[in-house]
């Protein structure tokens, strides 16, 4: 049972992936259920438990509110983003519920620039297991340097 759920969040995290790096906003949002929570919060502050994030979203409306700026009406200069997703751990299985994370590192390339390391960390999740299969209930993005770029488009 577990091999068949680790294959499943492995096949999600892949997803994910390739929805944000070819911009697919709609296939961004539908990986996630409706009351689900996303954040992008700094290592430091995960730790401590302190509750400032950089970006925070509580619903899937949020995420599409997040996806129409992206795509409708923020003005930034345009990249590419690859992420590599990590093999996932598995903590628990409870309740429809999997607990689990996966470390990520996600590149950016500007146009005409050297491709850079954008943003480094570990994903901490909940996914609910459905009969469409898994969806994301929450999604900490949880990112080792406390410095960023002054913008942050696209999800991490």
């Amino acid at each position: 049972m577990l091999n068949e759920y680790l294959s499943q969040v492995i096949h999600l995290n892949a997803q994910y992936g390739q929805v944000i790096d070819c911009n697919n906003w709609n296939g961004w949002i539908d990986l996630f259920v409706d009351d689900c929570i996303y954040k992008i919060q700094p290592r430091e502050n995960y730790e401590r438990g302190f509750p400032l994030a950089t970006l925070s979203m509580l619903s899937k409306d949020m995420l599409k509110d997040r996806a129409y700026g992206i795509s409708e009406t923020l003005f930034h200069d345009p990249y590419y983003q690859r992420h590599v997703i990590g093999m996932p751990l598995i903590h628990e299985i409870k309740d429809q519920l999997i607990s689990c994370e996966s470390n990520y590192a996600v590149f950016r390339t500007k146009l005409s620039q050297e491709t850079t390391v954008y943003n480094v960390g570990r994903y901490i999740d909940e996914l609910l297991i459905t009969e469409h299969g898994l969806k994301i209930k929450s999604r900490l993005c949880i990112y080792d340097s406390e410095m960023i770029p002054n913008s942050l488009i696209y999800p991490i």
